[in-house]
């Protein structure tokens, strides 16, 4: 009994220290660019890898936020994001729900057509031209109408809508309840766990998302933020800011200070929004992954 409770032990430390280095190496790369971010640039210019900054500068920050590009791309990041996954989850879910009906004529073939689209697609050219023919070129829409509706998300909101109990929707429908009424009355509000999943996919996608701009948007006043920060982590030199406002001695920081400082404010708000879908995420996520 002792050598099983000391062999238990061993595994469990076993397991910790694993956990801890697993954890080290995500975590690790993030300190590491907040530290950078907040480093006085001569001391990051002086090489090595800096966790914890010996002297605190602001520099980064006061020079990237000092230009309007950043805020109105900010601006164009949050909008996508808020917008889009708006119209991503009410689109999926008028998708999900008839399709979750088992009477639903040619329901199967469609879910065929949807698992087919998961495999295979027409390609960048073929995209292009849709978004072209359609005049969503140089328009935010071009950032939220092509993939209003992802068939993995899809789904998994429909095999939630399959796990609710029947009987709710046939006591609804005896009361006289539509089907629209059905979905916004009694099933959406039951499905708070699957939507706050799917809004935390399709948030982030939103928000990491910049190859759609580079590909469809030429007016760099609609691009995201995440197009600006692949473009500062391009140039070499030159600054973003606006230095005008600064005293005549200014030196602008060097374009590494400026790059921490980016990646750090285009990655702070959706770390803010993620705690709030946290709770809901994992018993979202394997409820909707039960049923096929």
């Amino acid at each position: 009994m002792n050598d099983k409770t000391v062999t238990g032990r061993l595994i469990d430390g076993l397991n910790v220290l694993l956990l801890l280095l697993a954890a080290a190496v995500c975590v690790l790369p993030f300190i590491y660019i907040l530290a950078s971010s907040l480093t006085a640039p001569e001391e990051l210019l002086s090489g090595g890898f800096v966790l914890f900054p010996t002297k605190f500068s602001l520099a980064g920050y006061k020079y990237v936020l000092s230009t309007d590009i950043i805020i109105s791309s900010l601006r164009v990041s949050v909008f996508v994001t808020v917008a889009g996954t708006l119209a991503n989850l009410a689109f999926t879910a008028l998708m999900a729900y008839p399709l979750a009906q088992r009477t639903l004529p040619g329901g199967k073939l469609v879910m065929k057509l949807v698992v087919f689209s998961m495999l295979f697609s027409g390609g960048m050219i073929p995209s292009y031209m849709v978004v072209k023919w359609t005049g969503l070129l140089d328009n935010v829409a071009a950032l939220i109408v092509p993939g209003l509706i992802s068939a993995f998300n899809l789904i998994i909101m429909r095999s939630f809508f399959q796990q609710l109990p029947d009987g709710l929707e046939e006591a609804a429908r005896i009361d006289g309840c539509t089907d629209p009424g059905i979905l916004f009355k009694i099933v959406l509000p039951l499905s708070a766990p699957v939507l706050a999943s799917l809004a935390l996919f399709y948030s982030v996608g939103h928000w990491n998302s910049y190859f759609s701009a580079v590909l469809y948007i030429n007016d760099n006043a609609f691009w995201p933020i995440q197009v600006w920060l692949r473009q500062i982590v391009i140039m070499s030199q030159g600054g973003i800011g606006d230095s005008t406002q600064f005293s005549g001695d200014y030196v602008p920081p060097p374009a590494e200070t400026i790059k921490m400082a980016v990646i750090i404010i285009s990655t702070l708000p959706i770390l803010i929004v993620y705690p709030f879908l946290q709770k809901h995420f994992a018993k979202g996520a394997l409820l909707g992954s039960v049923k096929g």
